[in-house]
């Protein structure tokens, strides 16, 4: 694409003003995705959103095999019979799905779903593939797209009626093993989200009345982003028995009787991580890669002056190329675009490492480095190179995490009130935590009256003091709580 300085300055707006016209110029000139497909709610992710995508995706698809999870995958379609099977979980889709009704001129005998989440099209198979206690722990995971008939308004990656993600469908012979992969299943978002792509985010387990339709208990992981709502961008769920007994997932203990197997699922919201990503860490100048998941992570650029031997750059920046290529995803530009050009491109795309060659460096044995997480330029010696790039690789992600948690820590305040909510967001506050009676009631009575703050969920490591009234009714109070807008 290539666009010059002038023409980046006019297409990017404001990031810290207007967000949203941002986000949406963004998305189409760094060629994340485009939307316009002609479906509401479906979008196209074109080549270097899909680079993007598919770095994030092997990071977590590792670590869940190297905690024993296995790769399997499912068709798109689920009878709607076994949708039906358990009460709790259709009523809660019902509404969202997408049926088919027919193939080519003839109805079906029975409508198909395409998949909303994939309980009710895994668990029929595990009750032919479990047998006995020796085949537990099973835990397996498919990368796919989901399927749900969004009614509020679309928003590319962030709320969508397609969109990919990560879900893991786990069963054990008992109930501490399964409450044990919960969280298990937090120490991975952890690892990945957290360390690996910077992301700061809050875990909570939702209330009795918003929790996953069939599932005992939830637990969910809020992120913070820059125009103070909230997105959940991971869940993990402990179902225990109810699907379980449902699709008659059952197997043969240690001591001769036939158990129903202990279950969890593991939902990890992709296009939502992605859009966080680019979200949280972009600046005015476009996006801001971590290195990890940088479809290109280091750009060579050439220098040219006309007083100068310029095969001799494009010589040094060739070699300075090769000694990078095989260890890191590298390019060298050797087009006719200005350096200038070449410069605001690469900004928008969120390069981590710029190394920049011209005649200073090819004379001295250097390379400039310009770090787009710092926007600082440095020199060093070509034998620093390679320890350079590692210690960048790692400070780069610390830079944007650090960043990223004081915005959120920045944002976090306690309130005693339901009147200290429009005070302290007039302060720039976004989260708040309460006390609160757990009642669904007051949840809705209190997102009405504050124009659209919500009751997020229970944090687990905090507990209500002896007294405490619900900020909502002044009932008694049983657990603190976020209370926040979300997407």
């Amino acid at each position: 694409m290539g666009l010059e300085k002038s023409q980046i300055e006019e297409k990017l707006p404001d990031k810290s003003r207007f967000m949203s016209e941002w986000y949406d110029t963004v998305l189409y000139e760094a060629g994340i995705i485009d939307i316009r497909y002609g479906v509401k709610g479906f979008i196209v992710y074109m080549p270097y959103g899909m680079k993007i995508m598919k770095n994030i995706i092997k990071l977590f698809e590792e670590e869940l095999e190297a905690t024993g999870h296995e790769p399997v995958l499912f068709p798109v379609v689920i009878h709607e019979e076994n949708l039906r099977k358990e009460s709790e979980h259709i009523t809660g889709f019902e509404s969202e799905v997408f049926w088919i009704t027919h193939a080519g001129r003839n109805k079906l005998e029975e409508k198909l779903a395409l998949r909303p989440t994939s309980e009710t099209a895994m668990y029929p198979l595990y009750s032919l593939w479990l047998k006995s206690y020796k085949d537990l722990p099973f835990k397996a995971y498919q990368t796919v797209a989901v399927y749900r008939y969004e009614t509020k308004a679309t928003r590319p990656l962030l709320r969508g009626r397609e969109f990919l993600w990560i879900e893991a469908h786990d069963v054990f012979r008992t109930r501490d093993e399964a409450i044990r992969q919960t969280i298990e299943d937090k120490e991975i978002f952890y690892k990945i989200t957290y360390e690996k792509l910077g992301i700061p985010f809050i875990h909570v387990k939702r209330e009795e009345f918003d929790k996953f339709p069939g599932a005992e208990d939830t637990y969910a992981f809020d992120t913070l982003l820059p125009d103070g709502k909230v997105l959940q961008i991971g869940t993990t769920h402990y179902l225990g028995q109810k699907f379980s007994r449902v699709f008659d997932v059952k197997f043969h203990d240690v001591d001769g009787e036939y158990r129903y197997g202990e279950q969890t699922c593991y939902g990890i919201g992709l296009s939502r991580i992605l859009a966080s990503i680019l979200l949280i860490h972009g600046d005015n100048y476009g996006l801001i890669l971590p290195f990890d998941i940088a479809p290109i992570q280091i750009v060579i650029i050439p220098i040219y002056r006309k007083d100068y031997e310029n095969d001799k750059i494009n010589k040094y920046a060739t070699e300075v190329e090769e000694l990078l290529k095989g260890k890191y995803r590298v390019k060298l530009d050797l087009t006719d675009k200005t350096p200038g050009e070449k410069f605001y491109q690469y900004d928008l795309l969120g390069i981590p490492i710029r190394i920049e060659i011209g005649m200073k460096e090819v004379d001295r044995n250097t390379v400039t480095i310009f770090r787009r997480d710092l926007r600082e330029r440095r020199e060093i010696k070509l034998t620093q190179l390679h320890n350079y790039i590692e210690i960048s690789r790692k400070e780069i992600v610390e830079v944007l995490r650090r960043r990223a948690e004081e915005r959120l820590t920045k944002s976090y305040t306690y309130i005693n009130s339901i009147e200290d909510i429009e005070k302290y967001a007039d302060m720039g506050y976004s989260l708040f935590e309460a006390e609160f009676c757990d009642n669904e009631e007051c949840a809705n009575e209190l997102k009405a009256t504050t124009g659209g703050y919500e009751v997020r969920g229970i944090f687990l490591d905090k507990k209500v003091g002896e007294g405490s009234r619900c900020i909502m009714c002044g009932g008694e109070a049983r657990s603190k709580v976020l209370i926040a807008k979300a997407y």
